[in-house]
């Protein structure tokens, strides 16, 4: 995330169906998946992470109900890498519950660590989701603790989606999200446009227009 906090979901990242479970031919390891793509630009959460083009790549594993994993993405000044781990299941009802941790490191002077604890609720195709987090002090970059909390809605229906999210606490600012998705030959090909509140334009050199257009490539493996 970037610097929200002294002037930075999800997301987002938004590499559309990035984390699509593979089989366990790909590793020879049952319940291991990866992925790799690319974003003309990387938004979070409402939030532009670049101005230009971002590439990722991720491993995730899981086993029953829990799951962990670890994604990396290039922010121009160095690289994000984030932890993550959840434990989710879904009733007889099919009403689905998760809960989780994420931790967002950083290399270079893009920005201090966030830690953040994720809470989700699921039914048919709608989502919730309900985030809170520490943006950690970092006397180097000026950064000062900043507590926060992101609460967001997704409806999806035959690759597309609509999203509405808003920052609280420490930070405040809404964006909405309505984007597209399908496979094409192998790869999971997206489009989506941003529209953000002006207090999530934090970097005026990463985006200093409401709306955005955003265009994705990826490959589930």
């Amino acid at each position: 995330m970037k610097k929200a906090f002294t002037t930075s979901l999800l997301l987002a990242a938004m590499t559309l169906g990035a984390s699509v479970s593979t089989t366990a031919t790909a590793f020879e390891i049952e319940g291991l998946s990866g992925n790799a793509g690319v974003v003309s630009q990387y938004f979070f959460r409402g939030i532009a992470q670049t101005s230009t083009a971002s590439a990722s790549a991720g491993l995730d594993y899981e086993k029953g109900n829990f799951s962990v994993g670890t994604w990396a993405a290039d922010v121009e000044d160095g690289l994000e890498i984030d932890f993550y781990g959840a434990y989710g299941f879904e009733l007889d009802g099919g009403l689905g519950l998760s809960a989780g941790f994420t931790s967002y490191q950083y290399t270079g002077d893009f920005d201090s660590a966030y830690n953040e604890v994720n809470l989700g609720v699921s039914y048919s195709m709608f989502s919730l989701s309900y985030n809170v987090g520490t943006h950690e002090e970092d006397d180097d970059l000026g950064i000062e603790e900043a507590d926060y909390d992101f609460i967001s809605a997704t409806v999806e229906y035959e690759g597309f989606y609509a999203t509405v999210g808003t920052w609280g606490q420490d930070f405040e600012g809404d964006y909405v999200e309505l984007g597209y998705g399908a496979e094409v030959s192998g790869f999971d090909l997206g489009v989506a446009v941003i529209v953000n509140s002006e207090e999530l334009n934090v970097e005026e050199d990463f985006a200093d227009d409401e709306e955005s257009l955003v265009f994705s490539i990826s490959k589930s493996f």
